[in-house]
Order: C-alpha cells, then structure tokens, then sequence
C-alpha cells in the first residue's frame, strides 16, 4: 500500500508527467489520432521541462544573491522556504501528505464538476507543500487515519479550487481573456497587488512596465534579456562587494574560487538567461495545454479551467517580472527592519530575511498582477506591499509552527502562511470531529449554493 502511495505521490507531484498525463486525457476525449494524442503529451511534457528547467537556472543564480545579501549586511534570521519545512514534515508525515495528496485532487476534480469552481489545479509541488501542512495541522488537530486523510483532503480540494478562483478576474486583466488560471499558493498577496494596482487605474493613456521609453542611445535596453541582465548586475555587483570586504572567507566560498567581479558578471547574465528558458517553455506549455483541455472541459469538467504555475503570466509583461522582484525584495527589507525595531522594543517577533527566490517568483507575479490593473506605478506599489505583507504573514506563520514543534523556519508563499495561521490557531479551539465538520461543511458550501442559489442567478 505504502509503495502504490509512494508511486501515486511521485507522479501527482511531477508536475511535467502530471500536466501530460491530463493533456492525454484531454486529447483522448476529444478523440484525436494516435498521433496527435503522442505529439501533444510530448510536448505538453516538454513545455513543463523547458520550464522547470528555466526556474532551476533562475534558482542557481539568484540564491547565491540572498546569502550575499546576508553575509554582507550580517543578519541573522529564518528565510522562509517551502522545501526545506516540507522536508522536515515529510520525516514524520509522509503518509499522510501522499494520501491528502493524492485525494485532494480527486476532491479539486469533483469541485470543478459540481460547484462553480471550475478550476483544475495543476501545479503539482506546491499541491505537496500544502498537503504536507495540512496533514501536519490536521494531525495535531487530534485526527487520525483515515478520517485525517479524508478530512485533510477536502480541505486540499477546497483551497485547489478556492485560490484560482480568487485570482481568475486579475488573470483576465493579465492575459487578455478567460482560458488560463493561476494554480499557484502565493494568490492572497497576487490579488492584493492587483487591488493596489486599481488605486492607479489603468486605461489607454497609462504608462505600464512595457512602455518604458529608453533614450535612443539605451534602445537596446527594450530587448528584455539585456534589460534583465544589466539590472540583476548592477544588484550583484555592490552586494558582493560588500560580502567580500566583510567576509571574505564566506564570500569566497559563495564565490566557488571565482573573482567577485567575475561570479557577478556569470550569475546576472545566467539569470536572464533563465528567464528566458522559462518564457520559452511557457509559450510552449500554453500551446499546448490550453487546446487538450478542451476534452476535458467538454467531456468531464464544463468549462473547467487549467489553473498553472506563476512564470504562466511571465510573458504578458516580461518588464514587470524584474520590476517586481525589485520591489517586492525592498519591500521585505523594510519589513524586516520592521520586525527588527519591534524585537528592540521588546515583542516577541521572528525576524524573517528577505528570501531571493520567495520575492522573485512571487514579487514577480505580484508585479505582473498590479501593473495588469495599475501600469507601471501599480507594478511597483502592489509588489512592494508584497514583500512587506508576505514578510509578516511569514512571521505570523512562525509562532504556529515552532508550536507544531518545527523551530527556526517556516513557509514563504502567502496562501501557505494564510492557511497555516487559520487553521493552525482553529486547532487550539476545534479539534477532531470539530475539525472534520467544518471542513466538510466548507468543502460543501460551493457545491449546494451552485445547486440552489447559484442556479437561481444562471
């Protein structure tokens, strides 16, 4: 049993084999040759891969950046990081994260099919993620086999369905239309970037992230590589100075032999180049996903939905993807600063670094998300409220998990911290059979208010 869970969790949480898996099936309902059937789950896969593969070589090169960061204005602190808690839970919680894991999906399927939910979520780790935090919240909560399982996985259906569903009227402002949705759990601070975003507003006369006008003698700045580039060298560059001059011995082994210079230089243009793989591989994956789910929407799910990673919006403002970082990245430094005044002043806070790759991917969406809504001005103010309010609930979610018996780290995306501040308090007043109730109940309220009220207003 142990090792068919094992297997089901290895494929769920891959999310390249996952995605062309439904692809397949979605190929196959609508009754495609062999041969389109072979073509489009290939590519599917290969598009997820080519994405993968660009956030990996975005990951080489910006986490060196984080830990310069440190070492160079010595600060001391937990970085939030969602696989190294997840690592942690899965040492005592392994079965109960493959289980939640595996049924959750079925519970986000069964949403989309008989509520208005009609998302499929298919980002497959940060599906782990969750199921791991729920599964340690629920076991702490007092339950046990399978009514954890089954409760823990209602409850993971439920927030597959409900955070896309909170993103999709931004992800028509993103895209341009209703085909795609954001299946990634950092939505609460994405949304409230693009609601910043409206207090600018935005119409034909708004200068956004991509209608920044450079000067005739920097128009090879408009190509975004460059850009991107140039921007991440000139952030690299003071910051390991200063690593160097007051570490040298930890600089240069963040430096691998290399000259500090030189390893700046490396790691800038490696970056951009790994935004553009990821740029690549989502066009690739959006050409493909979006037809072969069609069968899917026609035969199983009407009008169901692809919810994706966040690099899927990368591409809609290539310009607002480093603008926000930027800004979410400063807005966790002044959070920090923040945190740090109040343990001064004596109340009992978990100092959270700014984590690059928390800020990147996410500030970076959150950048897309308020820069759809409020041009250039929403890009820069939503991402900045990002990195403040995704410090914080960081710093909320701490206390909860050094509870749970997981000292110095905790979750980074905001959807994780929102859950685990909710329910991991809720666990202090409502446990068992209390538990199972309200999730149930929860995990209901969609589907009879689309059988009632909901079918009143259609």
């Amino acid at each position: 049993m142990l090792a068919v869970l094992s297997f089901i969790q290895e494929v769920l949480s891959t999310p390249a084999i996952f995605v062309g898996l439904l692809a397949l099936l979605g190929l196959l309902l609508q009754k495609k040759d062999i041969q389109s059937c072979i073509k489009g789950t290939i590519k599917t896969i290969l598009g997820f891969v080519v994405l993968s593969a660009g956030a990996n070589v975005v990951q080489e090169a910006i986490i060196p950046f984080g830990d310069l960061f440190q070492t160079a204005f010595n600060i001391q602190g937990v970085v939030p990081n969602n696989e190294a808690i997840t690592s942690l839970g899965l040492t005592n919680y392994a079965v109960q994260t493959a289980s939640i894991f595996a049924l959750g999906m079925v519970f986000n399927i069964l949403l989309a099919r008989f509520s208005k939910l009609k998302y499929i979520f298919l980002t497959g780790h940060h599906a782990l993620y969750m199921s791991c935090l729920i599964a340690i919240i629920m076991t702490i909560s007092g339950l046990t086999g399978i009514q954890l399982i089954i409760t823990g996985a209602l409850l993971m259906g439920l927030v597959m369905g409900v955070f896309p569903a909170l993103m999709q009227p931004v992800m028509e402002k993103v895209t341009g239309d209703d085909s795609l949705a954001l299946g990634h759990f950092g939505s609460g601070c994405y949304w409230l970037s693009a609601q910043i975003g409206k207090l600018f507003g935005r119409n034909e006369n708004t200068v956004t992230t991509e209608d920044i006008n450079f000067p005739t003698a920097l128009s090879f700045l408009r190509e975004n590589t460059i850009s991107i580039a140039i921007a991440m060298f000139v952030c690299y560059v003071p910051v390991a100075l200063v690593a160097s001059i007051k570490d040298a011995a930890k600089a240069a082994e963040i430096f691998g032999g290399q000259n500090w210079f030189i390893y700046s230089v490396i790691m800038s243009i490696t970056f951009s180049a790994g935004i553009y793989i990821v740029l690549a591989g989502v066009r690739m994956l959006i050409n493909e996903i979006v037809p072969a789910f069609k069968g899917i929407s026609e035969k199983l799910v009407p009008n169901a939905k692809p919810a994706l990673d966040c690099p899927i919006v990368f591409p809609f403002a290539p310009n607002a993807v480093l603008i926000g970082f930027l800004c979410s990245f400063i807005g966790g430094i002044a959070a920090m600063a923040i945190l740090g005044l109040m343990g001064h002043l004596g109340i009992a806070v978990a100092i959270i670094l700014p984590g690059a790759v928390l800020h990147f991917f996410c500030g970076a969406t959150a950048g897309v998300c308020g820069n759809a809504t409020g041009g250039l001005k929403g890009c820069i103010a939503g991402s900045f409220v990002h990195g403040i309010v995704a410090t914080f609930l960081a710093a909320g979610m701490f206390p909860v998990l050094a509870s749970l018996g997981f000292a110095n780290t905790s979750f980074s995306d905001t959807d994780f911290t929102l859950v685990g501040i909710v329910f991991g308090n809720l666990v202090k007043v409502l446990s068992g059979n209390g538990m199972t109730i309200l999730v149930a109940v929860l995990f209901l309220i969609p589907i009879v208010y689309n059988y009632t009220l909901g079918k009143k207003k259609a």
